[in-house]
Order: structure tokens, then C-alpha cells, then sequence
């Protein structure tokens, strides 16, 4: 189409020039700044890709969403999920990765881009045990760069700010039926999800 921009010059011509600041924050391992905040974050968006595509999957934790090993390695968990692994899929094939980690209540993202490597390693998957339960692998990251993100994203949306709850939008139960067409009751699923998401957050065996 011919107002799509598909050269870099085009691009480089309507941003301009790049402000140094976004390139003097870049740092090529876990400072103590940055180690400051990926420790105070439990949640983040885990970035990987396949043949299939992109894949971005939330990771969560009720502890930091990765520990720190050293200043070029993160540990992430794996906790019970849907068991799609999509990421993990991602990962053996393709182990480049990038991780957005988020604080409630700050404007500022914190961004990586590595690789990233499975392990079932005994030792750090008894890193992460909660209440004699384990993950069922651990993912190895390796960091490439770190940096902040500007805040503005944040700022703008209002994330933190606003309380959208009352919002009239469809339950998981709602899609699952209209995508199985009604195959599977969706009221059924929605009224049970909370017992079974109880009894399987941290154990990784249980159905």
C-alpha cells in the first residue's frame, strides 16, 4: 500500500534522531540497579519464538518471577500451566528470548533479550520448592542486554490507575463454549476454575 513504510530510511526519516539517554541505559548484565528491580518484580512477559511465530506468555509468582544466579543469568520456573508449553516448544528450537518485568504501582519496564535453556537440574529446581513441591524445569536465561523502557506506555494506559472490573466482558467458560460451540458448558467451567487453579498452583502433577 503506498502509505506503508517498508525501508529503514523511511522510518529513520519520521523518528528522527535516537535520544542517548535510551542507549546509555543499555547494560550487558544485571547491574545492581537492575537487579533492584527484576528481584522487586513478580510478574513479567516472557517473549520467545518458533516456526510456528511469536509466542508471549505471563509468568507469575507470589516470590520475585525469577531469581537472579549471577549478573548474566536469570532462573525462571516453571510452574503448571495449560501444558501447551508453547514457549518451552520455542526454546529447544529457537532459544532467543526477551522478558518484560513489571512492579505494580511503577511507570518503568524492565526489558531483557538473551537466550534461554531447559533444565531439570536438581539443584535449581530445589531453588524454587514451595510447600515440598517443585516446578517441572527450570528456564536458564542468559542475558544479552538489559535495559528500561520509557514509562510513558504505562502512564498512558493507565495501568495502574484504573480499575477496570466492572467491565462486562466474556468469561473463559463464554469462549471456550462459543469456540467449541457449545461442546463444552461454559458456566460448568467457569463455576469450578477457581477450586482446581487452588489445588494445582504449585503442584505440577496434579490434573
Amino acid at each position: 500500500m503506498t502509505h506503508d513504510i517498508t525501508t529503514l530510511d523511511q522510518l529513520e526519516v519520521i523518528y528522527g534522531t535516537v535520544d542517548p539517554n535510551s542507549l546509555h541505559k543499555v547494560a550487558s548484565t544485571v547491574t545492581a540497579e537492575y537487579g533492584a528491580w527484576i528481584s522487586a518484580s513478580r510478574f513479567c512477559v516472557l517473549s520467545t519464538v518458533g516456526p510456528e511465530g511469536t509466542d508471549g506468555s505471563p509468568r507469575g509468582d507470589d516470590h520475585p518471577v525469577v531469581q537472579i544466579a549471577d549478573e548474566t543469568t536469570l532462573l525462571m520456573p516453571d510452574w503448571r500451566g495449560n501444558n501447551r508449553a508453547d514457549s518451552l516448544r520455542n526454546i529447544i528450537r529457537d532459544p532467543r528470548v526477551s522478558l518484560m518485568f513489571m512492579v505494580p504501582g511503577k511507570t518503568n519496564v524492565i526489558r531483557v533479550n538473551g537466550t534461554a535453556a531447559l533444565t531439570q537440574d536438581p539443584d535449581l529446581m530445589q531453588r524454587f520448592e514451595v510447600k515440598g513441591r517443585q516446578p517441572r524445569l527450570v528456564i536458564r536465561i542468559s542475558v544479552g542486554e538489559i535495559y528500561s523502557q520509557c514509562a510513558r506506555a504505562l502512564i498512558r494506559s493507565g495501568l495502574w490507575s484504573r480499575d477496570d472490573s466492572d467491565l462486562a466482558l466474556p468469561s473463559m467458560g463464554d469462549i471456550l463454549r462459543a469456540q467449541t460451540s457449545g461442546a463444552v458448558d461454559g458456566k460448568s467451567y467457569d463455576a469450578n476454575w477457581s477450586a482446581r487453579a487452588a489445588k494445582t498452583m504449585w503442584n505440577a502433577d496434579a490434573s
